[in-house]
């Protein structure tokens, strides 16, 4: 029996199995706007059978987007924009939908990735001033960023749960902070990127302190009901920096306040990261976190092999995978994935001609009424 197919929990959260969407910029935006690439884009695959769909980076105010083109959950237009997207894809998929919300910190005002991804200064065309824990720039040859004051750090906090009161509205039934990758969150909590004098910096815990203040915050304007987890960078891949003792630590803690999972990635604080690259890259991490804690544990990293998958939860290493380019490259990998393992998965009825004929009890109905 097929281990990567079992059903998982996260919080009183049901997923079918334990294969993760995980959030991918499409920097495709209006304005912060969800568009009607976002319908076409997430609604493939929202009927690709995983368990569980996390959109994309959602910026908690216009300053936090990465580039002017990202998805935001920061006004009345982005709310709905984002509910017409929601609204098409439920008519005609029973996956829940998770979304992670975030603050791109030093690293907003940038050009999307096929633009070259380099910094729009705060003078030029569509580009805005940074913020981020201390006034250092993320490249020697980028504009510094504004170190937040106290005043700041609120301001941001009350963003991120306006935006979770505006996920709550829209029916999302979780939500994932981002804390990885560089952006503010994990700015906070890298020695990098902080150099913090007050209670916000130096020490671990006070370098933890704004990412468990941006937790509680979401977690107590979202209902209690539905999950809240981080996404963590598990190492900066730089001597001196954020490390595995600290993700532990701090995923420790978040789970004493409420947290439903962790989410283990690593890097992007850095362009001075030495990164391994390899499948199975980042598990370990992952397992170590799992090793520590009581919640549910994502790894992600080059797993694009079904018999990977499996080997990874069913061994023990983590309690889900999540997928990113392999789903991109195979919006049907669960299906393909559950033929490999002979396990079964949702699919609507309008797709059930295509099943093998060495598959033929392949597909689980996906049909039901408007949530």
């Amino acid at each position: 029996m097929s281990q990567l197919f079992q059903p998982l929990r996260i919080g009183s959260l049901d997923l079918d199995n334990r294969i993760v969407i995980a959030p991918m910029c499409q920097y495709s935006a209006d304005e912060g706007r969800a568009t009607d690439w976002h319908t076409m884009h997430l609604g493939t695959l929202a009927l690709s059978g995983a368990g569980l769909l996390i959109t994309e980076a959602a910026a908690v105010s216009p300053e936090g987007r990465i580039t002017p083109d990202d998805l935001g959950l920061y006004s009345d237009d982005t709310e709905a924009a984002l509910g017409r997207v929601l609204a098409a894809m439920r008519r005609h998929s029973p996956m829940p939908v998770a979304v992670q919300l975030a603050h791109a910190g030093r690293k907003a005002s940038s050009f999307a990735p096929w633009e070259g991804g380099h910094q729009i200064g705060p003078g030029e065309p569509r580009g805005w001033q940074t913020e981020a824990p201390s006034a250092i720039a993320h490249a020697e040859d980028e504009h510094a960023p504004v170190a937040l004051d106290l005043d700041g750090i609120a301001r941001v906090k009350r963003d991120f749960a306006e935006a979770a009161k505006r996920a709550a509205r829209l029916g999302i039934e979780g939500i994932e902070i981002h804390g990885a990758h560089g952006y503010l969150v994990h700015e906070f909590l890298s020695p990098l990127a902080n150099r913090r004098t007050d209670a916000y910096g130096g020490s671990l815990e006070n370098r933890m302190r704004f990412a468990l203040e941006v937790f509680d915050v979401v977690r107590d304007a979202f209902p209690a009901e539905r999950p809240v987890w981080m996404r963590l960078s598990a190492t900066d891949w730089v001597e001196g920096g954020w490390d595995i003792d600290g993700t532990v630590a701090l995923s420790r803690e978040l789970e004493r306040r409420g947290c439903a999972a962790v989410h283990v990635s690593s890097g992007g604080v850095s362009p001075r990261q030495a990164i391994a690259l390899g499948p199975n890259y980042q598990v370990g991490f992952a397992t170590t976190v799992k090793d520590a804690v009581g919640i549910p544990v994502i790894a992600v990293g080059l797993i694009t092999e079904a018999e990977q998958a499996e080997a990874i939860v069913a061994e023990g290493l983590a309690d889900a995978v999540s997928l990113a380019r392999a789903m991109l490259y195979d919006p049907r990998w669960p299906w393909h994935a559950a033929a490999t393992l002979g396990a079964k998965v949702r699919a609507p009825k309008q797709y059930w001609r295509c099943q093998p004929r060495e598959h033929k009890d392949l597909f689980l109905d996906a049909s039901f009424g408007q949530r």
